[in-house]
């Protein structure tokens, strides 16, 4: 594959961007659909160009098709900064995820955001938002993948924000913008830790220093826990969770494409392209694993209480990102990369049918809504295509990724392994919870969303075929993507084919016990949520009061929003360290300004009095000055 394409890949959205932001937004008017087109248009070709370059790779020999460097700055002192991709198995699946869920959420955008007087503004950054992640899952240095890492934290606050007139949706943009960069300040420390060390930001030569030992020890291990800090804020793992479920604000697809495929999957593949170092060091990897596993329960379990779908969807991402950690801490790459491409195609088509849900009824509260299996079929089956395929039930793709994680994680983490199982009873009640709420019973009324303009509500209705197809090829691929590695060909493919004997056939998984025992907590989940859900055999609301205290801690998110906000930020930091600050500026700072002025004014008024005015005073002191002059010169000149 030419190289020139392999750029393209990267480039034809960000021209996208480009063209809408400086050609079409301001002189195309505003009912056009042009910049959706464009959108469309060049990521469809990155897609077609990805197909051709994951084929590539395949063929290559070890994977990998090199692409020269090009020179970006050169610097004093020898130090040469290159800007350059990678193209090895990991970019090629990366590429795949990203482009496909992109081009789907665009493709759908264009029924979803007709009508909006941002549809210009909307697709310019959805390009921006679509190249800046192409570029960090290519980029072959961490200098630039982590400007494409802060790019892709800009644009999921003006995606978030879009609605900037609400002030629910601008908050929820600077409150996930400011939680992530908490993490990006660890990445940023351990980038340059790594280059004070060795002098380098190339990622290969960085695998190859760790792989030989050269790079070890401590530096290795809080080089790694740095790195794994930025995977912590961008992918909200526990405890900068926080920023995740109220991104529910922006447009319904921009949630579809954050949750999916770009900003919260940036940080399991920044574990996975930096493996290596995690690798050869013990405690950072077992960091990882253990981060994952608590992510993964905790994030469900507040999944069970929330009525937002969207929120409920949310916490749902959470958990499944806390597994993909998991995975790859207790497994290795192909491990949690394996799941994270699974989960792309069934998350995305969750967040566009809760979309579409919005689109008939007007909101998102799934207690005004009930009774939409028959007002909305194609939505109803795709929805539950994808609840099975994140529950993990046999053979659609989630059962797949999901039973790799739980093997390897009993192999070796067995503590984090019963965490594990936990959720996966959790998760098929919460999501099936939410089909039976949703699409069973009777239709209760919806009302308009909290959420902005979203949707053109009314009586229930199917949504248009631009909204639909995009569905149905999801759902396809969330049925289909597992058989990829049913031989274990991603597996091999990855680089890690070691891991992956498990899977050696289609009904083969079933030649032991785990994946059965799986099955059946997943389909307890199933039972309970339709027995509580669908036929009111029990009481939601006597399980809620028999199990109130955890029922408002799940409901009340651990009370995680009260304990930054108004102990840390409200309490700590702005009464406690930043009046110290404010004490220190008027008292110190103000203090030693005053007192330099103060002194200049006591010295300016006895300088006066030598200000005599009498000529033979001033020709006195000459004369001094003339002697002490002809002293000095002559005693040390």
């Amino acid at each position: 594959m030419p190289h020139q394409f392999i750029w393209l890949i990267f480039l034809l959205p960000l021209f996208s961007f480009i063209i809408i932001g400086f050609f079409v937004r301001p002189f195309v008017r505003a009912e056009s659909k042009l910049a959706g087109y464009i959108t469309i248009l060049s990521i469809g070709g990155s897609l077609a160009l990805s197909v051709w370059a994951l084929f590539a790779v395949m063929a290559a020999p070890h994977h990998e098709i090199p692409v020269p460097d090009v020179t970006w700055a050169v610097i004093e002192d020898g130090v040469t900064i290159h800007l350059g991709l990678i193209m090895d198995s990991l970019t090629a699946v990366m590429l795949i995820v990203v482009t496909v869920v992109s081009l789907m959420v665009q493709i759908y955008s264009q029924g979803y955001m007709q009508g909006d007087p941002g549809y210009h503004r909307y697709y310019a950054w959805m390009s921006l938002f679509t190249a800046s992640m192409i570029g960090l899952v290519m980029a072959d240095n961490l200098l630039f993948l982590f400007v494409f890492w802060e790019m892709v934290g800009l644009c999921s606050y003006l995606l978030i924000g879009f609605w900037f007139h609400k002030p629910s949706a601008a908050d929820a943009a600077k409150k996930a913008f400011i939680v992530t960069r908490l993490g990006d300040f660890g990445f940023l420390a351990g980038i340059l830790l790594l280059y004070l060390n060795t002098g380098t930001f190339d990622i290969y030569e960085l695998h190859e220093l760790a792989i030989a030992g050269a790079l070890a020890g401590t530096t290795l291990t809080w080089a790694a826990i740095g790195i794994f800090a930025g995977a912590v804020g961008k992918s909200a793992q526990f405890p900068l969770h926080v920023w995740l479920p109220d991104a529910m604000e922006g447009p319904t697809p921009v949630s579809a494409l954050i949750h999916a495929a770009t900003m919260v999957a940036a940080g399991v593949f920044l574990v996975a392209r930096m493996f290596p170092l995690f690798e050869h060091s013990t405690e950072a990897l077992t960091t990882v694993a253990i981060i994952g596993g608590i992510t993964a329960i905790f994030a469900a379990s507040m999944g069970l209480v929330m009525n937002d779908i969207k929120r409920v969807l949310a916490y749902s991402t959470i958990s499944q990102l806390g597994y993909m950690m998991l995975g790859l801490g207790a497994g290795g790459v192909a491990i949690g990369i394996w799941h994270l491409f699974n989960h792309a195609f069934f998350k995305a088509l969750l967040f566009l049918g809760a979309g579409s849900v919005n689109h008939a009824t007007g909101t998102f509260d799934m207690r005004l809504m009930g009774g939409l299996r028959k007002y909305m079929p194609w939505t109803y089956l795709t929805f539950v295509i994808a609840s099975l395929s994140i529950s993990g039930i046999w053979p659609l793709s989630g059962f797949w990724s999901k039973d790799e994680i739980l093997i390897n994680t009993f192999a070796h983490q067995p503590v984090l392994f019963y965490l594990a199982m936990i959720t996966v009873f959790m998760t098929a009640f919460y999501m099936f919870r939410a089909v039976f709420m949703t699409f069973g019973g009777e239709y209760r009324g919806g009302e308009p969303s909290a959420h902005g303009h979203e949707g053109h509500h009314g009586q229930p209705h199917e949504s248009p075929r631009v909204m639909t197809i995009p569905l149905m090829i999801l759902a396809a691929l969330s049925i289909l993507s597992g058989l990829w590695n049913v031989t274990g060909h991603f597996g091999a493919f990855m680089g890690h084919g070691e891991t992956h004997g498990f899977f050696t056939g289609l009904f083969h998984p079933f030649t032991q016990p785990l994946p059965w025992i799986s099955l059946i907590l997943a389909g307890s989940g199933i039972l309970l949520a339709y027995a509580m859900y669908r036929k009111s055999w029990i009481s939601p609301e006597r399980i809620g009061s028999m199990f109130k205290p955890l029922y408002t801690l799940f409901y009340r998110k651990y009370w995680f929003d009260e304990l930054y906000e108004n102990i840390i930020v409200r309490n700590a930091l702005l009464k406690g360290l930043f009046a110290g600050f404010e004490q220190f500026d008027n008292h110190v700072v103000d203090g030693a300004v005053n007192g330099v002025a103060g002194g200049a004014i006591v010295s300016g008024r006895a300088i006066r009095h030598a200000q005599t005015g009498q000529l033979q005073l001033y020709g006195l002191f000459i004369g001094i000055g003339i002697l002490a002059i002809i002293f000095v010169i002559y005693f040390f000149g």
